[in-house]
C-alpha cells in the first residue's frame, strides 16, 4: 500500500497512512466534523489497513464491506459455545448490568440462539405493523411542527428529530410517552459505550443506566403478560413458541435494543438528511413530490451521510481477503460503512447529492443498514420516518433555512449534529 501524507485535501491532523498502517484518532475534532476526506483516502490506497487504535483491520472498499458483511465466515463475536451466545464472565463488576443487557442483544449473538431471537422478532416486527404507524407518524410530525410556532430559533434536532423517533418507538413498543426523557437518558449513556476512547466514568453511568432500564420494563413486561395489548412487547409474547420460549431477561434486552436503535440513528439521520438537502440547493418539492421520488431522496441521504459509520465483526476462521491480507480467528475487521458508500468503484461522483440516484435500478445496496443476517431490523421503519417526517417539514415550512453552522457530536461513529439551528423565513 503507497504512502498517503496530510498533504491530500481536508485530512484530519491525525491521519497518517503508510504500508497498510493507518495512524487516526477517532476523536480528532476535524475527523469528527468530516470523516469522508479520510475515507477518501484510505480508499485510495487499497480501501484496506491495520487501525490499531480500533484494534483491527480498516475495511472501506464497498464490494470487501458488503461482501464481509454476509460472510457467514464472520460473526458479531467468536462464541465458545455451541448456543452462540458471548462470554462475559471477564467483565468487571461495575458492568455487570450492562452486560447482562448485551448477553440477551441481537447484536451480540450468532446462531442458533440469534436464528430464535431474531425470528421471534421478525414475527412481531412485520411490515403491515410498521405500515400502520404512517397515520401516527404523520400526526406525531404535525404536532411537533405546530410547536414550532412562534419560536424566534428552531434547533431541528431538540425540537423535531428527537422527538419525532422517540414518540413512534415508544407507541410501537408499548411503554408511556411520558418516559420518554428517561429513555431518552437511559439510551444516551448506554451507547456512549461503544465510542473508542470511553472512560470509567461513562461506564459507571452505562451499567446504571442499564440497571435503571431493566429496573423500569420488568412491572411493564409483567402487566402485559396478564393484559396484552396491540403493541409489540406483546406481540413478541404471542410470537413464542414451544421450541423456542424468550425468558424475561432476552425480553428485556431486545426491547433496550429497540428502544435504542430504534431512535439513536433516527435522530442523526433526520439531521443529517435536513442539513444535506438544505445544503444541496435542490428543491425540497420537488424531492417529496411522490413517494418514488421522496424514497429515492432518502436512500441518497442515507448514502451520503449516514448515521452509523463502523460496524465490527469478527473472523471466525482463517480467511484471506483480496490484495493478500490474511486474517485468523478472533481477529477483528472495522468496516467502515460511510466509506463504502463514497466508494467511486460503487457510485458515480460520490461526494455529490443526486437525488435521483437510487430511481436506477443497477445501483448498488447501500451498507447503511448493515448486512446479512445482523442487517438491520428495524431499517423499514426508519425508511418510513424519514420519508412521512421529511415530506410533512417540508410541505409545511418551504422556506426553511439554516440559521447557524452546524456541527457534528463528538462521537464519530453516531454521526449526527449536536444541533441544526434553522429558520422557516
Amino acid at each position: 500500500m503507497s504512502q498517503t501524507t496530510k498533504t491530500s485535501t481536508g485530512l484530519p491532523a491525525s491521519f497518517h497512512l503508510e504500508n497498510g498502517q493507518l495512524t487516526l484518532d477517532p476523536r480528532d475534532p476535524s475527523f469528527v466534523q468530516n470523516p469522508y476526506p479520510a475515507y477518501a483516502a484510505l480508499i485510495e490506497a487499497g480501501g484496506v489497513a491495520l487501525w490499531n487504535t480500533i484494534g483491527g483491520l480498516a475495511v472501506a472498499r464497498h464490494d470487501l464491506v458488503a461482501a464481509i458483511l454476509k460472510d457467514r465466515r464472520f460473526g458479531r463475536i467468536v462464541p465458545n459455545n455451541a448456543e452462540g451466545r458471548p462470554d462475559f464472565s471477564d467483565k468487571p463488576d461495575h458492568l455487570s448490568a450492562f452486560y447482562t443487557l448485551e448477553a440477551g442483544s441481537l447484536l451480540e449473538l450468532e446462531p442458533p440462539t440469534h436464528t430464535r431471537l431474531r425470528a421471534l422478532l421478525t414475527r412481531a416486527f412485520v411490515s403491515r405493523r410498521i405500515e400502520q404507524l404512517a397515520p401516527q407518524i404523520t400526526a406525531i410530525a404535525d404536532a411537533l411542527i405546530d410547536s414550532f410556532e412562534g419560536k424566534p430559533a428552531i434547533d431541528l434536532i431538540a425540537d423535531f428529530a428527537t422527538p419525532l423517533p422517540v414518540r413512534v418507538i415508544t407507541a410501537l413498543i408499548g411503554v408511556q410517552d411520558a418516559a420518554a426523557e428517561r429513555l431518552l437518558d437511559w439510551s444516551h449513556r448506554i451507547v456512549a459505550m461503544y465510542t473508542p476512547g470511553r472512560t470509567q466514568a461513562v461506564e459507571v453511568a452505562a451499567n446504571r443506566a442499564a440497571e435503571e432500564f431493566a429496573a423500569f420494563l420488568r412491572p411493564a413486561i409483567d402487566d402485559k403478560r396478564h393484559a396484552p395489548g396491540d403493541d409489540l412487547i406483546s406481540a413478541l409474547m404471542a410470537a413464542e413458541v414451544e421450541d423456542g420460549k424468550l425468558d424475561r431477561d432476552e425480553l428485556i434486552s431486545l426491547v433496550v435494543l429497540l428502544l435504542n436503535a430504534g431512535h439513536e440513528a433516527t435522530v442523526h439521520q433526520i439531521g443529517n438528511a435536513v442539513k444535506l438537502i438544505l445544503e444541496s440547493g435542490e428543491d425540497p418539492a420537488v424531492l417529496f413530490a411522490d413517494t418514488r421520488q421522496a424514497e429515492a431522496a432518502i436512500e441518497e441521504t442515507l448514502r451520503l451521510d449516514p448515521p452509523l459509520h463502523l460496524f465490527e465483526r469478527f473472523a471466525l476462521e482463517t480467511i484471506e481477503l483480496p490484495g493478500g491480507v490474511t486474517l485468523e480467528r478472533g481477529d477483528k475487521v472495522a468496516l467502515l460503512l460511510a466509506a463504502a458508500n463514497r466508494d467511486p468503484q460503487a457510485y458515480g461522483q460520490p461526494g455529490r447529492f443526486i437525488p435521483d440516484r437510487f430511481l436506477a435500478r443497477e445501483t448498488k445496496t447501500l451498507t447503511s443498514f448493515g448486512g446479512g443476517i445482523h442487517f438491520c431490523i428495524g431499517a423499514p421503519l426508519a425508511r418510513l420516518e424519514l420519508r412521512i417526517g421529511l415530506e410533512r417539514l417540508f410541505r409545511r415550512c418551504p422556506k426553511l433555512t439554516i440559521a447557524a453552522p452546524p456541527r457534528y457530536r463528538d462521537n464519530w461513529h453516531f454521526h449526527g449534529l449536536e444541533r441544526l439551528e434553522v429558520s422557516r423565513l
